[in-house]
């Protein structure tokens, strides 16, 4: 039987064991909307409770502060149309021009509504240069949102930098912080940012449940309207079930994160060696600063969509660029802004590694790789 190799980890990620476990009593019997004030809802209402208090210590932020979404593209848009909705005023936001389309799509809504947005250019290493906010920002910018972790290129922001920046002209400070969470330290209060997105099921939690971090007293509008939860800022019967595997599996990726790390960073390092030994000719894309395993390959003469095709017959997933793009088979918006030829835009390739993957992994993917580009 053939061994399948999953590389697609920027994607989503396989849910943790004990994440599993604690949800199932949520779906089966402990199953009481958190809600209701009878004793039967005391079980759900007491683990959303802890399953707060345990995602804002992950993040060093206080519980009240954390608001439970749908994931990071609710949470994205929240953000974007939220602040623009509470500014009367009808500032400026500023953003990067390799964001997630969770964001660029959002700011194209409230543009076609009269608030103005500024895409800002970047490097050609998928970096935002603190000298080019400096340069857009002014006194009449009400948002700020630049993503922690690009997930096309791995690409890590100097958010604080930026954030302080935002903050000397009285911006309010949002990270895309999806390929981020569960995967590197993060700190709300030292990074000095008012909030932050993140989604479940990149860090082994459960598909359709993330968070929003919003600091206490910043002003944002409800995005979805209706009942009282999510202390009046997000109506709709909270997931308990979802909650819960989700703050288990951050737990627990935090509290291996120094191991995951090294882990990850050995297999990166031995499929990069594995490529030179085997004198394939690529170019890597990103930053050095990225995020270990999050490896963007581009190959000349390649088609990046018959690669991925010809790899999966072979038992191996990965991917061209974002996930949530898959259906497009244009160049990636993310390779056009750094300047990526579209010969090489191409053909390339995100090979995306996880703590599961093992080194036996990465030969196979270099043994396929070999085979389809000699």
């Amino acid at each position: 039987m053939k061994r399948m190799v999953y590389a697609d980890n920027a994607a989503t990620t396989q849910l943790d064991i004990e994440a599993f476990e604690a949800m199932k009593p949520f779906l089966l019997t402990d199953y009481g909307n958190a809600s209701q004030p009878y004793s039967f809802s005391r079980t759900a209402k007491r683990a959303l409770k802890e399953s707060r208090e345990t995602i804002a210590k992950c993040i060093g932020a206080s519980p009240e502060e954390i608001y439970f979404t749908s994931g990071g593209t609710e949470s994205d848009n929240w953000v974007i149309k939220g602040s623009a909705f509470s500014d009367p005023l009808k500032r400026r936001t500023i953003t990067s021009a390799i964001e997630h389309h969770a964001i660029l799509h959002a700011c194209a809504d409230i543009e076609r509504l009269g608030y103005p947005v500024t895409y800002l250019p970047v490097n050609p290493h998928g970096e935002v240069l603190p000298q080019t906010l400096h340069e857009w920002l002014t006194d009449q910018t009400r948002l700020v949102s630049i993503m922690l972790a690009n997930n096309e290129i791995g690409t890590i922001q100097d958010i604080k930098t930026l954030c302080d920046i935002a903050h000397s002209k009285g911006a309010i400070f949002h990270t895309d912080a999806v390929q981020a969470v569960g995967h590197m330290h993060i700190d709300v209060k030292s990074l000095g940012i008012d909030m932050l997105s993140a989604s479940a099921h990149k860090f082994n939690g459960p598909k359709g449940i993330g968070f929003l971090y919003i600091k206490n007293e910043t002003a944002i509008t409800s995005f979805i309207s209706g009942g009282k939860q999510e202390s009046g800022l997000r109506a709709g019967t909270e997931n308990i079930a979802s909650i819960v595997g989700m703050a288990v599996a951050l737990k627990n990726n935090l509290s291996h994160l120094d191991e995951n790390v090294a882990h990850i960073k050995k297999l990166e390092q031995k499929l990069i060696d594995g490529l030179h030994e085997k004198e394939i000719q690529f170019v890597r894309n990103g930053s050095s600063m990225h995020v270990p395993g999050n490896i963007s390959l581009s190959f000349d003469n390649c088609e990046g969509e018959a690669l991925l095709h010809r790899l999966d017959l072979m038992g191996i997933s990965v991917s061209t660029g974002s996930a949530c793009n898959s259906e497009d088979t244009q160049v990636s918006h993310v390779l056009q802004e750094i300047g990526l030829s579209d010969r090489l835009a191409r053909g390339t390739i995100r090979i995306s590694l996880g703590k599961t993957n093992t080194e036996e992994d990465i030969e196979i993917i270099l043994s396929a790789l070999s085979k389809i580009i000699k």
